[in-house]
């Protein structure tokens, strides 16, 4: 946990199949990477930036309504906390290969609990089952890896991926 209450979560190094079809292809991670258990809060990303830009208010509901450009000056400044900075955290967003891997969780199936769509709404928030707003966070079931809302709620921005 760090200095704002963020609990984080050390991923293992690993190889995994990165896409789908035709673009699908092999990507090996070889360092360990720290990822938050949740999505950013509200809560903390007021706590960080002195703002909340979020339509859907509530303290454990996930930050939205944030570009790519806010995401990375909230870990830009996250990561200039004192207490972060004497811990030597560096925030930055995750790759694209970091984020899929961290989704997957070890698993070789279309979701980390298997390829039975119809589980779906346990583990994610999504259209049929939100009323088109986003949940608190860690609602739903967490992944192999201990990570919630991987399968939904809001999105997620990922450092290698700038676009609308």
């Amino acid at each position: 946990t760090n200095s704002i209450g963020m609990k984080l979560r050390v991923i293992p190094p690993g190889t995994f199949t990165m896409g789908e079809g035709n673009d699908a292809h092999e990507v090996t991670l070889t360092k360990p990477f720290m990822i938050g258990v949740h999505e950013v809060t509200q809560a903390e990303y007021q706590t960080v930036m002195g703002v909340n830009p979020s339509r859907f208010k509530g303290s454990l509901n996930p930050v939205e309504f944030v570009s790519w450009n806010d995401a990375t000056e909230f870990c830009r400044r996250l990561s200039l906390l004192p207490r972060e900075k004497r811990a030597g955290r560096v925030y930055q967003l995750p790759t694209q290969a970091e984020w899929e891997f961290a989704c997957r969780a070890g698993t070789t199936t279309e979701y980390s609990f298997g390829d039975d769509e119809s589980l779906l709404s346990g583990y994610g928030w999504s259209e049929e089952n939100s009323g088109s707003k986003p949940h608190p966070i860690g609602s739903k079931l967490a992944n192999p890896f201990g990570l919630y809302d991987i399968h939904g709620n809001v999105y997620e921005w990922c450092q290698d991926w700038h676009g609308d």
